[in-house]
């Protein structure tokens, strides 16, 4: 994609700065088992069978913005599958932001874990239980990123929020352009009821749907070196771009309303409060606006 200046919203943009209601093939390649594809018009459908998952790439590099796409989850009995949506830098020392649908008997409610991984630390995991079944329409979910928060959304509705607190000596992923990325494989060792329900293959295949591809940000060519990365992505002198504005800097009083309601109803773990993995609470978390 070429580098161009695009007006959006009011303030400028370099690069990509919205790829909206464009195909999946303008935005996205599969990464592995091209044949467990099937294209439906906009839906994109991967399969898990007995041989083999499936996955997904961007075919671009992004730092902040705002990504998302609609899915429709595996249907019926999906213990023991694993779907995931996610992005991520490359190396040992990626940072990385995680959906991940945990599958489940028929009738028993998906589990959606997020976790964020900060120069290649992960173990941040939190899941919840979504107030509508999944697997039946639709839904969209999305990661907003800049340089003060990540927030991870359902349906527009925030379900996480991961901020910034460099200033406590904290890490906080800001500076490795990410992929987007999705996949579903077998994880029926771990996935559902911790392993204890593995993946019933004659339900085989199970599938995952997808459609409304969006991507808005600041795309990174290779060209760019990493230090770079941030200076060409941030506002400064004639550069506006909506993520670093001051309404993107923390949740609307609406918004924080909205996650308060999700942890209160939805949620079921939340690695700050789990003290025998963590006998010593993790830094970030001594920190709960939320």
């Amino acid at each position: 994609m070429h580098l161009v200046l695009l007006l959006l919203t009011g303030f400028t943009a370099l690069s990509c700065a919205s790829n909206l209601n464009v195909s999946f093939d303008q935005l996205f390649q599969p990464s592995w088992a091209p044949d467990h594809f099937v294209r439906e018009g906009q839906v994109v459908k991967m399969k898990l069978d007995s041989s083999s998952g499936a996955g997904f790439a961007s075919k671009s590099k992004h730092l902040y913005g705002k990504v998302s796409m609609g899915i429709k989850l595996v249907e019926g009995d999906s213990a023991g599958t694993v779907t995931a949506f996610y992005m991520s830098s490359d190396g040992p020392n990626h940072n990385e932001f995680d959906f991940e649908f945990l599958g489940n008997t028929t009738g028993e409610p998906y589990l959606v874990q997020t976790n964020v991984y900060v120069n290649g630390v992960g173990s941040r995991e939190q899941r919840l239980k979504l107030w509508f079944d999944p697997t039946k329409d639709f839904h969209f979910y999305s990661i907003l990123w800049n340089q003060r928060q990540v927030v991870f959304m359902v349906d527009e509705t925030p379900v996480r929020v991961h901020s910034n607190l460099e200033h406590k000596g904290i890490p906080f992923p800001k500076d490795q352009a990410m992929g987007v990325y999705s996949s579903i494989w077998n994880a029926d060792d771990w996935a559902t009821q911790g392993g204890r329900v593995k993946t019933d293959w004659s339900h085989q295949p199970f599938i995952a749907s997808y459609r409304d591809f969006k991507i808005d940000g600041c795309e990174c060519p290779h060209v760019w070196a990493t230090a770079d990365n941030m200076k060409r992505c941030s506002s400064g002198g004639d550069r506006r771009y909506w993520w670093d504005e001051p309404a993107m800097t923390e949740l609307s009083v609406h918004q924080s309303h909205q996650l308060v309601w999700v942890r209160a109803n939805h949620m079921v773990y939340d690695y700050c409060f789990d003290n025998a993995r963590f006998p010593a609470v993790p830094a970030e978390c001594e920190r709960r606006p939320h």
